[in-house]
């Protein structure tokens, strides 16, 4: 059934699930660059037994990691599923157990109140430590090479899934929404953990409302938090209506936190109503935070609160400069590009500072599609916008810079990108010369099977 056509389109094409854990050496072609060591890991669901289709979200599936090393001009692809207790639970029983997003009313009673991670949405690098996040449970470690389980790492409760590593104290900085017993709450969290892994701070405050927080910024003194009506409701859920849902009625506010004082600076800042799932950039220019999201009219994926479908709509790169001088933030809003697109990306070396260049997986035919079918790059003090696309290509994944040295300028190196190819079949691992991706990928790297849609990837050097 991989690929069939199914009733519930994120169980058809290139959503399905692949179920084999594979061993490739791929063929390259073209060259790769010497200096490109290390492993790319992305990572997405993958349900590893049939979901029921009525309720089935893609959000929920559990987490399938694909590592492609490259040594020597070689390129070796491995893939394996996070072997949570969920994922061990239902793989002794042979058979799905738990239900769409953690819903209790779908969940086997059998296994009700155990744990239900999924570790499908993010993974990244932390003092030494492999980590594969979602949005409703601890990170998830995992061996670097083999991908074996090794388990949760502690940070005193949730984290979601777009931690920030401070480029210059190696601090990781976190949230979590919903952080509370009482499941689909108001509570917000943000923590520390230092550059050795450490907990060090965790502080919880009370937002207007249950929101899907998915990221964050970050700059050298600030956590800016945005809360917009994508709305969790426990009563709503237990009504047999969606968990969550889009509720454009609720006002939308910019949370803003002093990373030394903590809650009791927390300020809140007004923005018109939209959705955001990703942050590109913060930082600060005196009194004034600047943060460059890629934001959605309302959000894609999710139904209106009384059940009925939203109207999807694509994203596109928007500035917020947050004037802190009054009494009261102050948001101002400019839109950056007129092409939608999502997976926004830069040089993080140059995270909390001015940046000049940006990278998105770009939607040109399909506004809204979030398997993109172009790879964007956006010069920020030009204006320019470069684009790359292909014929016959089926999605477009998140591009991840590596820089073509620790002194590269800003932008110096290559762009790193997983393609789909729905008549082959197949995926590729793409890798562009970063400031010129209209010229097409310098080298490709063929996985004789495809690689499901799925959401992060970061590069880890050798």
């Amino acid at each position: 059934m991989d690929g069939e056509l199914r009733g519930n389109p994120f169980l058809r094409g290139n959503f399905a699930p692949v179920r084999s854990e594979d061993d490739f050496d791929l063929v390259v072609t073209g060259e790769l660059p010497a200096a490109i060591a290390g492993t790319l890991f992305r990572i997405g669901p993958n349900p590893q037994f049939e979901p029921d289709e009525r309720f089935y979200h893609w959000f929920g599936g559990d987490g399938m990691i694909h590592a492609l090393t490259i040594e020597g001009g070689k390129v070796h692809y491995r893939n394996r599923y996070v072997r949570t207790p969920r994922w061990q639970t239902e793989h002794a029983a042979g058979r799905r157990l738990y239900g769409a997003m953690g819903n209790p009313m779908t969940t086997d009673p059998s296994v009700m109140g155990t744990d239900s991670g999924v570790a499908n949405t993010n993974i990244m690098m932390h003092a030494g430590h492999l980590l594969a996040l979602e949005e409703a449970h601890q990170p998830f470690e995992v061996a670097v090479g083999s991908l074996d389980a090794i388990g949760y790492r502690d940070f005193g409760g949730k984290v979601t899934a777009h931690p920030k590593v401070d480029p210059r104290t190696g601090e990781m900085v976190f949230i979590a929404y919903a952080d509370d017993e009482l499941p689909l709450s108001a509570k917000v969290s943000w923590g520390v953990a230092d550059a050795a892994g450490n907990l060090v701070r965790r502080e919880t405050f009370d937002a207007p409302y249950c929101s899907m927080i998915h990221d964050f910024a970050l700059t050298d003194r600030f956590l800016v938090i945005p809360v917009l009506p994508l709305t969790g409701d426990l009563p709503r859920a237990m009504s047999g209506k969606p968990a969550f849902a889009w509720e454009p009625d609720k006002p939308a506010a910019l949370a803003i936190i002093d990373r030394q004082k903590g809650v009791s600076s927390l300020r809140w800042a007004p923005v018109e109503v939209g959705y955001v799932f990703h942050v590109t950039n913060a930082w600060e220019e005196g009194e004034t935070l600047v943060v460059d999201v890629m934001r959605y009219p309302q959000a894609p994926f999710f139904p209106l609160a009384d059940g009925a479908p939203g109207r999807e709509s694509g994203a596109v790169s928007l500035r917020w400069r947050i004037d802190l001088s009054g009494d009261t933030p102050v948001a101002t809003e400019t839109t950056l590009d007129d092409l939608a697109g999502e997976f926004p990306r830069m040089d993080e070396r140059f995270a909390q500072r001015p940046y000049r260049h940006a990278w998105f997986s770009g939607q040109q035919r399909r506004p809204g599609d979030i398997r993109g079918d172009c790879l964007a790059h956006l010069d920020l003090q030009t204006g320019q916008r470069q684009e790359w696309t292909d014929e016959g290509l089926g999605g477009v994944g998140e591009p991840i810079f590596v820089p073509a040295g620790p002194d590269a300028a800003e932008g110096e190196g290559w762009i790193l990108t997983l393609l789909y190819r729905p008549r082959e079949e197949i995926s590729e691992m793409a890798v562009f010369n970063a400031l010129d991706i209209a010229a097409g990928p310098i080298a490709v790297a063929t996985v004789p099977r495809r690689i499901p849609f799925g959401f992060h990837a970061n590069f880890v050097a050798a």
